[in-house]
């Protein structure tokens, strides 16, 4: 099992870099005290003349869920790719732990403790689901040229795992693909806790799943979060977010619209700015005609 980097000692792996003599930015702390273990300062992309994110903050803070909502284009799967290392942002600054890097690959998130759940889940669906829980970080046993996969081990790992996050599965030798949905994201929840995330990013779990199984898979986002880990929920559903989010961040067009803890707005309002916002009551004055 790998382990997490202690926060206080990032490693810097290769690639991520710090200005020489910079001051190490503490960033705000949570209501509870502690500093983000990721924040996005002004950051901002752009793809040639296309501007996908302009001057976005994000702070994710352990035991927190952190929830990005917006239309599709608002610039929700540019913010993911940034903090998972598959993009580098263009200006602003990008912290992890206090200190400004730059990730060159998913490698490096990772060796940070972020990883990140996508819609596809990165599963095999006819291989069972103890080998998905460890799929390409297969235990093994004996030297080589004699080595062969411990499967005895992975089993009971990967049932001690998901059981530590209230999965219980009858059959962990059941192909993964004959799992519901809420299923099969919970098991990609507990594979990136037990390999050491310390930050959760979840790209629109709930997406194509009915109201009983988005329900299992909130759950399981509150689970994670209680066990200390910062989450972010990519959302299309203000519902959902409501439920399980401690701070909003909606986007629009790249753009912040909204940035409030969950005391500071209700669902109604979130939702509304989901719907559009100022766009939405402008709309509403010109379908109303003359008073």
């Amino acid at each position: 099992m790998t382990t997490p980097e202690n926060p206080a000692e990032p490693a810097g792996p290769k690639g991520a870099t710090t200005p020489a003599g910079a001051a190490e930015p503490a960033g705000p702390a949570a209501p509870g005290g502690a500093a983000p273990l990721v924040e996005l300062v002004g950051v901002g992309k752009t793809y040639g003349t296309i501007r996908a994110l302009d001057g976005v903050d994000l702070a994710v803070h352990p035991g927190r869920v952190s929830c990005v909502l917006g239309d599709n284009g608002a610039g929700k799967s540019t913010l993911i790719k940034i903090i998972a290392g598959v993009h580098r942002h263009t200006s602003g600054e990008l912290r992890i732990d206090g200190r400004p890097v730059r990730l060159d690959s998913p490698r490096q998130a990772l060796d940070r403790g972020i990883a990140a759940v996508h819609q596809d889940l990165a599963t095999v669906s006819l291989m069972p689901v103890w080998r998905n829980f460890f799929l390409g970080s297969e235990l093994t046993r004996g030297r080589w040229p004699f080595q062969r996969l411990d499967v005895a081990r992975m089993r009971a790992v990967a049932d001690a795992e998901l059981r530590g996050m209230g999965i219980v599965l009858d059959d962990l030798d059941q192909p993964v693909g004959s799992l519901s949905g809420g299923q099969r994201q919970s098991v990609a929840i507990a594979r990136a806790v037990y390999f050491g995330a310390r930050v959760l990013i979840l790209d629109e779990p709930t997406a194509a799943l009915g109201v009983k199984q988005s329900g299992v898979v909130l759950r399981y986002i509150a689970a994670a979060r209680d066990r200390g880990l910062g989450v972010v929920l990519i959302t299309h559903n203000p519902h959902h977010a409501h439920l399980v989010g401690d701070h909003f961040t909606v986007l629009r067009l790249g753009s912040v619209e909204l940035a409030a803890p969950r005391s500071g707005v209700t669902l109604d309002e979130l939702t509304r700015h989901m719907a559009g916002g100022a766009e939405l009551a402008q709309l509403e004055r010109e379908l109303s005609g003359p008073a």
